[in-house]
């Protein structure tokens, strides 16, 4: 195969095909992959087909599905018009699971010093996220923080939170292996919602005060109610940083109204297209900053990266995901 690339032809249905290998437009590039990672949340959403066919789930993953959007490589061509990277630069992109792939070159993050870590640079585009997240969340130093779903944006909220200064950052699941990929830093604490009492153990871990955000990163929409109990009675921020998979019903009286809490959105594509002094956080300005915490050692994502596979098996990584995806968390394709 020239260019394989991963496609989901019917819910439940995996295939690896060879697709032409496209040719970049103007002020495009085409890259040459080197890793892409699988996004256990989105992906298998598209990959179940059950959603609601009138939502921006059914708008978004229509089949044929081009899988993927967390990419690393190099440029191997470039458009007319560009001139922000050249042919050999290492980049992350939001490309999808193909060895040859097209991209806006305004889109690209530059590897810079992270060169080094190609398994890690794929999760560029879901640090981007979270950082988002972790921005319009107003998180900062001495604030409490619980983090509900410990999958891959979960995790790297929790390490965004504590650089910021949050204390404690408490993540919340029921996987013992994403519970144990929690960060042994002082400050930092693993809560299995298994063992019950979620809003008790925060409040032991608070000293009684709860939460001042709470971030929902789960994507189930019947947990969504429960979460609450974990803010502190006023002024609490609620950021629904995951992708919710179906309509949640809340008493917006009892837990929003009346406790005067705050719900944040924090989709991907909040992040300002250009930056202003009001909104400077560009996803290319948060796409750097994600490098260079890479290239520092400020982000260890060693523990996120549970299972490595070449591209030609694709399709039996989603068959270990599709069977029982708490079994793993960064699952990184090799293109080389």
């Amino acid at each position: 195969m020239q260019n394989p690339a991963v496609v989901f032809t019917a819910p439940g249905e995996v295939t690896l095909q060879d697709l032409p290998v496209p040719e970049p437009g103007p002020g495009e590039v085409l890259l040459r992959t080197s890793r892409t990672l699988i996004s256990t949340g989105t992906e298998l959403t598209i990959l179940s087909g059950r959603f609601p066919a009138d939502s921006a789930w059914g708008r978004y993953g229509r089949f044929p599905f081009a899988a993927g959007y967390s990419a690393a490589g190099q440029v191997a061509a470039v458009g007319p018009d560009v001139r922000q990277v050249q042919v050999g630069d290492l980049v992350a992109a939001s490309t999808p699971h193909a060895r040859y792939a097209t991209a806006t070159a305004g889109s690209l993050v530059a590897a810079g010093d992270a060169a080094d870590q190609l398994d890690y640079l794929p999760f560029t585009n879901l640090g981007c996220t979270a950082m988002n997240g972790v921005r319009r969340s107003g998180a900062s130093l001495g604030d409490a923080v619980v983090i509900f779903g410990l999958g891959i944006v979960g995790q790297l909220a929790m390490r965004l939170c504590y650089l910021t200064g949050a204390r404690p950052v408490i993540g919340v699941d029921v996987a013992a292996l994403r519970l144990a990929a929690v960060p042994g830093w002082p400050g930092v604490a693993a809560v299995d919602a298994s063992a019950g009492d979620v809003a008790g153990r925060v409040a032991e871990l608070t000293g009684g005060r709860m939460a001042d955000v709470v971030f929902e990163v789960t994507g189930d929409p019947e947990l969504i109610p429960g979460e609450f109990a974990a803010l502190k009675p006023r002024d609490g921020r609620f950021v629904v940083l995951s992708s919710p998979r179906g309509p949640t019903t809340i008493d917006l009286h009892d837990l929003c109204n009346s406790p005067s809490h705050t719900i944040i959105g924090a989709h991907t594509t909040s992040q300002p297209a250009v930056e202003t002094l009001a909104s400077p956080w560009t996803r290319a300005r948060n796409g750097e900053l994600f490098a260079r915490l890479l290239a520092g050692r400020e982000l260890d994502l060693g523990p996120l990266v549970t299972h490595r596979w070449p591209a030609g098996d694709a399709v039996a990584a989603y068959q270990l995901l599709v069977a029982d995806r708490s079994r793993a968390l960064g699952v990184v394709l090799s293109w080389d």
